[in-house]
């Protein structure tokens, strides 16, 4: 037998604890009561559902409404709306494209940055509660291993052997 059918093998019998432990992370994630539990330790009164909205401004901003919608998985239209109601409270703003004037980008404004800065302090917090009995290694490996899969998962699919 072949090391590639042996390795396949050992996948795909690996593959439901996989799928599992993934599935766990993201509902455990997405819980509403963890971003009001982080939203509370920063010290925000932030609607819950503009909360992924303002971070993905932050992080992967100047952009457009409709690559953010596409981003978090909702309507454009849905999105555009929260992405108003962000810049009525001066989290965000929106400006024409520097590069397509047709596009509205929405931009962190000093007051949005703020709020995600305390939102990483606060997750911060969190994270390092939650590690605090890691060994560095495992830690080290964790993250070794996480960047791996993200960047597999990013790339293009290929068609099965």
């Amino acid at each position: 037998m072949s090391t590639i059918k042996v390795h396949h093998t050992h996948i795909r019998k690996m593959l439901p604890e996989l799928h599992r432990a993934l599935m766990d992370i993201a509902s455990l994630m997405n819980r509403p009561e963890r971003d009001a539990q982080l939203l509370e330790i920063a010290g925000l009164t932030l609607e819950r559902a503009l909360f992924p909205l303002l971070v993905t401004v932050e992080r992967r901003g100047p952009i457009g409404v409709v690559e953010l919608a596409d981003g978090v998985g909702r309507d454009y239209t849905t999105v555009s709306r929260q992405i108003a109601r962000l810049e009525e409270i001066g989290l965000v703003e929106r400006r024409a494209s520097p590069s397509d004037k047709r596009v509205r980008e929405a931009v962190i404004t000093t007051k949005g940055k703020a709020a995600t800065d305390a939102v990483d302090a606060a997750r911060e917090k969190m994270v390092l509660s939650l590690f605090k009995d890691w060994k560095r290694d495992d830690f080290d490996e964790l993250i070794r291993l996480m960047k791996m899969l993200a960047d597999s998962m990013s790339a293009e699919p290929t068609r099965s052997e």
